[in-house]
């Protein structure tokens, strides 16, 4: 049945049911794809266009692969959306990290004879004139589990149904469908981690990896590819580039694939993963540190996980996935207002303290050394995160996590919109967490993490 030999679902079954498009098949288990809207195919062969966003790799792409099957053509495209996947607030590290991944895709799609095409504009402008000038008859992507990316992804699918072309997305951005685990707890999301941990015991482990595609069908590329698809600049963009350092996170799945190989050799950290020992070199950005890349998708979070699975089971994989699943359907799950799981703090008002704390002139050198390792290099240790999220909030300045949560969503790589709304909201005892007298001192605290300030 469509690449599988499921006994539940015979090849007969699925096709009175749905069309090749409508249903997936992973190992022996073959279920309806959920965003799948049908056509009938150009009987000449399938013209595919796969849209990448976050998922910017090619490792784990089930949408993507079930789009070859009986591709004529297939054209991988990224669009440059002014609002950078709904936040207009991003700074330079994330730009850069951004365009080193959408270099890194493309030389990666050269290898098998394509390119990738980087088109910008809103995903609602671009399509109708893609689908037209391409004869596009398939559409594929990966399912976004956030509401901004849900609402935009019923959108696109709509349009292109009336356009005549069959979508296809798949979820591989987090370890479980989100919605399975919705339904095993009455239809809505777990807000206590052991809630969450409770559902996932009774579930099958998290579906195993697609394999990247050896091959792609034929891509079609003009001569001014370069001028029409390139990957642009940063001084394209508009940034300054004068005296910019080497980036300390290079961005693409080639770096994040290495990264987790040298991840696995080391054993012992594996181990321990759950309660690392800390230093003050664990401050430091490390080689095998990899949240940025599963941020950017460029590593599949499936393929950690079952790269680890005889080592670790619990975790930041599982963290990411409980904040995942707390918001998908909760589009305010960034702000206070009208936040069902939201305790009404009446925060202070001081811009100037913001400002401060943001630049790093809070006259703490522990606190002030965190910011301005975020706003350098665009990372910090997550015990420096509590830090600084302590004092912005609950422990000194008393002002509100959502003005925390926007400065880490423009500086911090790893900054994803539901598990750094998330954090705030759990740092902060807005939700998840209320033991508001657990503080992180800014003096005994740094004391204790960095003894000599280097």
């Amino acid at each position: 049945c469509f690449g599988c030999s499921s006994p539940a679902w015979p090849k007969e079954a699925c096709d009175a049911v749905f069309t090749a498009a409508e249903y997936n098949c992973v190992g022996t288990e073959c279920y309806r794809a959920p965003c799948s809207t049908s056509t009938v195919a150009d009987s000449g062969g399938r013209n595919v266009v796969h849209w990448f966003r976050k998922g910017l790799r090619l490792h784990d792409q089930p949408s993507l692969r079930i789009g070859l099957q009986g591709a004529r053509t297939c054209r991988c495209i990224y669009i440059l959306d002014p609002w950078f996947a709904g936040s207009s607030n991003a700074g330079l590290n994330k730009w850069r990290f951004l365009l080193q991944c959408l270099e890194d895709l493309d030389a990666r799609l050269r290898k098998l004879n394509s390119r990738l095409f980087v088109i910008r504009g809103q995903p609602a402008d671009v399509f109708p004139k893609l689908i037209k000038e391409w004869r596009v008859t398939h559409l594929t992507f990966e399912k976004d589990p956030e509401p901004y990316g849900a609402i935009r992804d019923q959108n696109i699918s709509a349009l292109a149904h009336e356009m005549g072309v069959t979508v296809v997305c798949e979820p591989s951005h987090t370890l479980y469908p989100l919605e399975r685990i919705l339904e095993r707890h009455g239809g809505k999301a777990p807000l206590t981690y052991r809630q969450f941990q409770g559902v996932l015991v009774a579930m099958e482990p998290p579906p195993a990896p697609v394999p990247a595609p050896e091959a792609l069908p034929r891509t079609p590329i003009d001569e001014d590819h370069d001028d029409r698809f390139a990957v642009p600049t940063l001084a394209e963009l508009g940034f300054d580039t004068d005296n910019l350092k080497d980036a300390v996170w290079p961005g693409g799945e080639t770096e994040a694939l290495a990264r987790l190989e040298r991840h696995l050799e080391r054993k012992a950290w594996v181990a321990s993963f759950g309660s690392p020992k800390m230093t003050p070199k664990s401050l430091l950005a490390s080689q095998t540190g990899l949240s940025p890349y599963l941020r950017f998708g460029c590593l599949s979070a499936r393929l950690f996980y079952h790269q680890l699975a005889d080592l670790y089971r619990k975790g930041q994989l599982l963290w990411r996935e409980f904040f995942y699943c707390a918001a998908t359907r909760n589009p305010n799950f960034d702000r206070m207002h009208n936040n069902p799981i939201c305790v009404q703090i009446p925060w202070d008002v001081n811009a100037e303290a913001l400002a401060k704390w943001a630049n790093g002139q809070t006259g703490y050198p522990w606190i002030d050394a965190i910011m301005r390792q975020l706003r350098e290099e665009g990372w910090i240790h997550h015990v420096a995160r509590y830090a600084v999220a302590c004092f912005l909030t609950r422990g000194d300045l008393w002002l509100s996590w959502e003005e925390g949560m926007k400065v880490f969503d423009e500086l911090l790589l790893d900054a994803d919109w539901s598990v750094n709304a998330g954090s705030w909201m759990w740092l902060s005892c807005s939700s998840f967490f209320q033991q508001f007298f657990h503080l992180y001192c800014p003096v005994r605290f740094g004391r204790k993490a960095d003894p000599s300030g280097d």
